[in-house]
């Protein structure tokens, strides 16, 4: 009896640590806890501030807490950066972990290989063959074809501009959207629309937007598109500028993309008059993805190895009214009707 009583006791102490250790891994990694891995300015009035939006709201309404028991967002200033924000997110225990862009595919796929049991997403690229890797993409060239018959519909001079941001494969399906776009809609009503397009390089360097919107206004543009990121600032400096020396009805205008970009165009024309250059903004719903991804993470419904395309079928890609004259809206419309019954291909 003395010796079942002691074998007892060591058997009750084992399963004791065993608990505790047990219990340690489960705090080590929390299945609901997700990280977003920023590629640049949380505040970029852009893709990363939607990505963030996303990420709040997940957490509100599954009642989580900013940590890694709930959620977080690392921001990361630089490409050099992705892979210690990566680590960093594994170190602190996140479970999934989404990074955003081309730039942060190397990244991405060396933590998945270490960390085979945790779930990682990347947001607007592809990788394809990791079954804990989830790809989301968006049809950068739906969205931005909307804005060509936009800009094509409402320009005064002609001469239309377009201004992206990396020289990356995302960047060029909008490029490639806008300038469809514009050119399907100028056949349709007869007349000769000039292109200017130039990329930044990169998402961060406000003063080449600048130089490049200078430019493009200069030659008699009188609407710009920009999928530049935060680069993109400079557009709406150079918007500003111009259009505080013209009165309201000669301004030049922009065109968002994102998020609804029209709380950037606010300024005072010539005279005193208040009003706004944004002509209308391109929407990615990358606040959508991001709480949808999350919150199938949280269901246990992680859809591991798959890619994941939104666009304006599901009405996560879209185009604001703005300042869209009733006339182009109209033509708006048709096109996406056409987009959505494949009439229209890319």
């Amino acid at each position: 009896m003395k010796i079942k009583k002691i074998l007892l006791t060591i058997l009750l102490a084992a399963c004791t640590l065993t608990a505790c250790s047990n219990s340690n891994t489960s705090n080590d990694d929390d299945s609901k806890s997700v990280a977003l891995i920023t590629d640049g300015n949380i505040n970029d009035q852009s893709f990363n501030q939607s990505a963030c939006e996303g990420l709040e709201d997940y957490g509100q309404e599954y009642k989580l807490n900013k940590g890694s028991d709930g959620y977080q967002y690392f921001q990361v200033n630089s490409p050099n950066d992705l892979q210690n924000g990566i680590n960093k997110a594994i170190h602190q225990k996140y479970h999934t972990i989404l990074g955003i862009g081309d730039e942060a595919e190397s990244a991405i796929i060396s933590a998945a290989k270490k960390n085979p049991k945790k779930n990682f997403v990347i947001i607007d690229d592809t990788i394809k063959s990791h079954k804990n890797i989830v790809s989301i993409r968006f049809r950068k060239d739906e969205g931005a074809y909307l804005a060509g018959v936009a800009a094509a519909s409402e320009t005064k001079t002609g001469k239309v501009g377009f201004i992206g941001g990396a020289n990356n494969a995302v960047i060029s399906s909008f490029k490639r959207g806008f300038t469809r776009g514009v050119n399907d809609q100028a056949k349709k009503m007869h007349k000769k629309v000039t292109i200017y397009r130039q990329n930044v390089g990169n998402f961060t360097d406000t003063a080449r937007a600048k130089s490049i919107a200078s430019y493009m206004y200069g030659k008699k543009a009188d609407i710009i598109f920009h999928a530049a990121g935060d680069a993109g600032n400079g557009l709406f400096q150079t918007a500003k500028f111009i259009n505080q020396a013209r009165p309201a009805k000669d301004r030049v205008w922009v065109i968002g993309v994102d998020t609804d970009q029209s709380n950037l165009g606010k300024y005072y024309a010539k005279g005193g008059q208040e009003a706004n250059f944004v002509l209308t903004s391109v929407v990615t719903g990358v606040n959508r993805a991001t709480k949808n991804i999350a919150s199938r993470s949280y269901q246990g419904k992680f859809p591991g190895g798959k890619t994941i395309v939104y666009g304006l079928k599901n009405n996560v890609v879209s185009i604001t009214p703005g300042q869209i004259s009733p006339n182009a809206w109209k033509n708006i419309q048709i096109a996406r009707n056409q987009i959505l019954s494949k009439k229209i291909k890319f």
